[in-house]
């Protein structure tokens, strides 16, 4: 049964930091000691820093936070404000003199939606440190979730308003998985209990109607250039016992919700990430933590669509129904 947000997950906080001029945004989860971290990317146009340190052959165990954000690979100097904050309460990695936090971070392309010029930078990072909390994970067109689309394959004008979302689903044994998204597709969504499209590409830009991005490409509609890039990013939190190499193994599972919700899904735009993240307190069969992993992303990816605002940009499910 579902529980709450990420946040239900015991140690792990979430801030946001929102720029509604610009459009743009970024989220941190703060990990608890101990943390373990893995990730699997899927998608061709990711933009990411310091996901080295969550391979297997990496010196570095624990991981100290996740950022995501917007403003494409501008926005990864966002973790730099993320390191600072946590530099100051000495975690990190020990280096005799002084600690180096391990932050993976990863970006969505907003840069079409809003002010390309206005990026998240190193206070925003900052701030997003000062604004986490274990309360309920606010949701929608917040954070990195800010200037969010979905559905490109006509353009920007043509796409349906995307956002961030997080769910907690509770386990057998006191295990609890949790999930927070950030959708920013090339494709379209499609509901979790309809199965339908709930968001995507539109037959014209007054339209509510949608196109079928998938149908479209099978007919030979395909970008003739890059065009703008898009991204799924997923953080699934957990509080089983894993290792690093057992939390890649659910990683690579949680990319099935995605293209459960997403069709399609890992295409040469998207730059799809999945983390995971265990602050290990129970154990738990690996591929129980990975089929709640794979709904717990999937109903966040409902939450993010069904919770987006407009901002006055781009209609959202809540304009569309």
């Amino acid at each position: 049964m579902t529980a709450g947000t990420l946040t239900q997950v015991p140690g792990f906080l979430v801030g946001h930091v929102s720029d509604f001029k610009s459009l743009t945004g970024c989220t941190v989860i703060l990990c608890p000691p101990d943390t373990i971290g893995s990730v699997n990317v899927r998608g061709s146009a990711a933009g990411t820093r310091q996901l080295d340190a969550l391979t297997n052959y990496h010196i570095v165990n624990e991981v100290q936070a996740v950022l995501l954000t917007g403003g494409s690979a501008f926005g990864l100097d966002a973790a730099g404000g993320v390191m600072e904050f946590l530099e100051e309460r000495g975690q990190g990695f020990d280096v005799a003199i002084t600690r180096v936090p391990t932050v993976p971070t990863a970006v969505i392309f907003d840069l079409s939606l809003g002010n390309c010029r206005v990026r998240p930078d190193k206070k925003m990072g900052y701030n997003a440190c000062l604004q986490a909390r274990a309360e309920p994970v606010a949701e929608g067109s917040v954070g990195a979730g800010t200037g969010a689309s979905v559905g490109k394959l006509l353009g920007t004008a043509q796409a349906t308003k995307g956002g961030l979302g997080s769910v907690c689903i509770s386990g057998p044994q006191g295990l609890l998985v949790g999930a927070l998204v950030v959708v920013n597709a090339f494709g379209d969504v499609l509901g979790y209990h309809s199965q339908q499209i709930i968001a995507g590409a539109r037959r014209t830009p007054s339209s509510p109607e949608f196109v079928g991005t998938a149908q479209l490409i099978r007919q030979g509609r395909v970008r003739q250039n890059f065009g703008e890039p898009n991204t799924t990013l997923g953080v699934i939190a957990t509080n089983a016992r894993l290792s690093r190499e057992q939390a890649h193994k659910v990683a690579q599972m949680g990319h099935n919700g995605l293209a459960r919700s997403i069709i399609p899904v890992h295409t040469l735009f998207d730059g799809d990430i999945v983390f995971v993240l265990s602050n290990p307190q129970v154990e738990a069969d690996l591929h129980v933590v990975g089929l709640l992993g794979e709904k717990a992303l999937r109903l966040a990816i409902d939450r993010a669509i069904k919770t987006a605002h407009g901002l006055g940009v781009l209609p959202a499910y809540q304009d569309l129904i």
